[in-house]
C-alpha cells in the first residue's frame, strides 16, 4: 500500500462509503466487479490500485477486487475517481 493510502485513510474512505454511499458500493460490485447478482456489497479496503469489496451473492459472502483505470495519487484522487466510477456505472457500465 502506498504512503498516500495508509490503513487509516483506507479505513476512513471505506467507513464513509459504506455508511453514506452503500448504493454506489453495490454498483461498483455489479458493474466493475462483474458481479451482477450481488445483493449487497461492503468496501473493506482501498489502495492506489483498486478496492476490495465483500459482496453477498446468492446468500454467500464473496470477495471481489475492482481495479482502477489509473494509479491513484491520494485520497482526493480516490474521491474524484469513485464519483466518476459511480456516474459511469449509472450510465450503463464500463
Amino acid at each position: 500500500m502506498s504512503e498516500s493510502f495508509s490503513p487509516q485513510i483506507s479505513d476512513r474512505i471505506c467507513r464513509h462509503m459504506n455508511e453514506d454511499h452503500a448504493e454506489a458500493v453495490l454498483l461498483y460490485a455489479k458493474v466493475f466487479g462483474a458481479t451482477t447478482t450481488a445483493t449487497a456489497a461492503e468496501m473493506v479496503a482501498i489502495d492506489a490500485h483498486g478496492m476490495d469489496l465483500m459482496t453477498q451473492v446468492e446468500g454467500t459472502p464473496t470477495p471481489i477486487r475492482v481495479g482502477f483505470d489509473h494509479v491513484l495519487q491520494d485520497a482526493e484522487d480516490a474521491h474524484h475517481t469513485l464519483i466518476d466510477m459511480v456516474k459511469q456505472a449509472r450510465q450503463g457500465g464500463k
